[in-house]
């Protein structure tokens, strides 16, 4: 249905703006269509869903970041077949329109102390190892862009699986998951707490200390802050 459907909201879409910024912020929204609501915002683009054709998201860029479109397209085509993926369905001059993944975020599950089982974690592998079958390097896998569906694991936002390199991020995320994980599961984490290991792990590289010495300072924080 939403295969041959997905083109019902495309009117609806074409009634927002969405506007970047040069600080690396989130997209700021104008304009309004009746049935569409945004259920996302990133720094490049913002998913949208319709009353219409509710299985179907509509991620809908600026236009500094269309070129990321056309790299995020080529990806998911790629990418067709593979489970842990949303689906592709088409695209229009300013967006894409993919299979709508419902679910809490891995950060989601953090800040609202949903348990999250290691089934999540190796679903991500598998879903990387696939990938990287298909000729791909998936890369910029982080909380956000982890979706948790009945105790499975989606990943969005695929666009950087065409850059060379690796940010080692989710590497990090299991070593995390692997180390800290257990003594807070089920936890609901402070969002202050989870904005200043952010900025800490962003600063690694500045701060001139190690991955280890990294974890002991949250060991540290969690201690404090975590305690029944």
């Amino acid at each position: 249905m939403a295969l041959a459907n997905w083109r019902m909201a495309e009117d609806a879409i074409g009634r927002i703006q969405v506007e970047g910024n040069d600080r690396n912020e989130e997209v700021s929204l104008s304009g309004y269509a009746e049935g569409l609501h945004c259920v996302g915002l990133g720094t490049d683009a913002a998913v949208f869903v319709h009353d219409a054709v509710p299985d179907v998201a509509y991620k809908i860029y600026t236009d500094q970041a269309l070129f990321k479109k056309e790299r995020e397209r080529d990806v998911y085509k790629r990418l067709e077949g593979i489970p842990y993926f949303p689906v592709f369905y088409g695209e229009g001059r300013n967006f894409l329109a993919i299979g709508y993944e419902p679910g809490p975020t891995l950060l989601d599950c953090l800040i609202q102390g949903i348990p999250v089982p290691p089934q999540v974690i190796q679903d991500v592998e598998e879903a990387r190892r696939l990938a990287r079958e298909r000729g791909l390097n998936p890369r910029d896998i982080h909380l956000k862009n982890v979706i948790v569906q009945n105790g499975r694991a989606k990943v969005l936002d695929v666009s950087e699986y065409v850059m060379e390199g690796d940010d080692h991020r989710w590497d990090h995320l299991m070593w995390a998951y692997s180390i800290f994980y257990p003594s807070i599961e089920g936890k609901k984490i402070p969002v202050w707490l989870l904005d200043f290991i952010k900025r800490g792990y962003r600063k690694l590289d500045e701060a001139n200390i190690d991955l280890e010495e990294f974890g002991q300072k949250i060991s540290v924080l969690f201690s404090k802050f975590m305690k029944p």
